[in-house]
């Protein structure tokens, strides 16, 4: 069985290594992957470090897209993974997430009638504004295999009108779903077993904030960001806590660009917050492990902040990870400047938490592979890819 894994961005990435992982430790003899990147994150601390770090196989194809806007980025991956399915011809395609990556994949994929496998299918924040919102919806369409993270995710595929007891006989008109665990908490069991006991960084765990911005809601609007960062620093002078904020790029950027001077000098020159490069996967959860609370407009960080038992602070007004917000272990505050505050205190004053598990066991690949396996011998499905045509 050959399957193609397309991945872009940096989250994908670490969700591949999961599955990869466990072809290479268990189904060698059953399955054959190949990666292709489509070079959506092309700096090397945010994609090419990912794949060493990881121990996976770098990629057997790099499209080298690049940033572009949203309609030129998804038609040259569009254009790259057509080509490179017509010539390998796999069995299935394997997406990951919510990117335009995913976007692109389903696409190319299903107008060549290849079975997509979408990883994390079913997630919704609700909000069409976010373009991932349109991405995974657009996905869990065209996909023959809807792998959800846990049993929310199947109600929401439930409302849209798809057949969640469907049990044979998957297709795209009639794809298989099934709650088989999130598959970065895989990784999370895998890798943190590997990192050593004791500080992150010089400080000892429960010290400092862990703040990660990135999103262009937050970066792209200078009244959010100047928001955040007040915030950050405010909190910091109040409380004498650190703050620990690995940038993206985009963000280091825009922070010149968008915060008051008065605020940036503050920032540069506040003896609590430390401005830290991009971080690889393993120093990311070790950060994540050690710190007090976790502050993110991320959506894998927020499931990592849950893995690790830190109370999460969401700079996004919405988020596909609901589940969280029902344990009361994170709050949604956007930008606001008041809410991040006030969120702060509530976290800090109540103890304990409760993190339930909700994220299954840490076996996501492996039944994935299972159920792909199972599914290539009961139909052994022919390579009846047809040409696309300009009509």
């Amino acid at each position: 069985m050959k399957i193609i894994s397309i991945v872009g961005a940096r989250p994908q990435i670490i969700k591949a290594a999961a599955l990869s992982r466990i072809i290479r430790q268990k189904y060698s003899d059953l399955i054959t992957e190949i990666i292709v990147h489509t070079g959506q994150h092309y700096d090397e601390n945010m994609s090419k470090v990912f794949f060493q770090e990881l121990e996976i196989a770098l990629p057997a194809y790099n499209l080298n897209i690049g940033s572009d806007s949203h309609g030129r980025q998804s038609a040259g991956m569009i254009s790259g993974l057509e080509e490179i399915l017509m010539k390998e011809t796999p069995d299935y395609v394997v997406l990951f997430g919510d990117t335009n990556s995913t976007l692109a994949g389903a696409i190319a994929a299903s107008k060549l009638q290849i079975p997509i496998a979408h990883i994390e299918a079913g997630l919704r924040s609700y909000n069409k504004q976010m373009p991932e919102e349109i991405n995974r919806i657009m996905c869990d369409h065209v996909s023959t295999f809807l792998f959800t993270p846990n049993n929310k995710a199947i109600k929401n595929l439930e409302l849209e009108g798809f057949d969640t007891n469907q049990h044979s006989s998957y297709c795209i008109d009639k794809p298989g779903i099934f709650n088989v665990g999130d598959i970065m908490y895989d990784n999370f069991l895998y890798y943190s077993q590997a990192l050593t006991k004791g500080s992150s960084n010089g400080k000892l765990p429960n010290e400092y904030i862990l703040a990660t911005i990135h999103r262009d809601h937050n970066t792209d609007r200078p009244e959010n960001l100047q928001s955040i960062f007040k915030a950050l620093l405010d909190i910091s002078n109040q409380f004498s806590i650190d703050v620990k904020i690995p940038l993206h790029p985009r963000t280091l950027k825009c922070m010149s660009q968008h915060l008051s001077g008065g605020l940036l000098k503050k920032v540069n020159n506040s003896i609590y917050i430390e401005i830290l490069p991009p971080v690889s996967y393993k120093e990311m959860i070790d950060l994540e492990r050690n710190a007090k609370m976790i502050m993110t407009d991320s959506g894998g960080v927020q499931k990592e902040a849950y893995f690790y038992n830190k109370p999460c602070i969401i700079l996004r007004e919405e988020t596909e990870w609901v589940e969280i917000l029902e344990t009361g272990m994170a709050l949604l505050c956007g930008a606001n400047y008041k809410k991040i505050m006030d969120a702060f205190r509530a976290y800090d004053e109540v103890k304990p938490l409760n993190f339930p598990k909700i994220f299954g066991n840490g076996n996501a690949a492996n039944l994935i592979c299972q159920l792909l396996i199972q599914h290539y011998n009961d139909t052994k499905p022919s390579k009846h890819i047809r040409t696309v045509n300009s009509s």
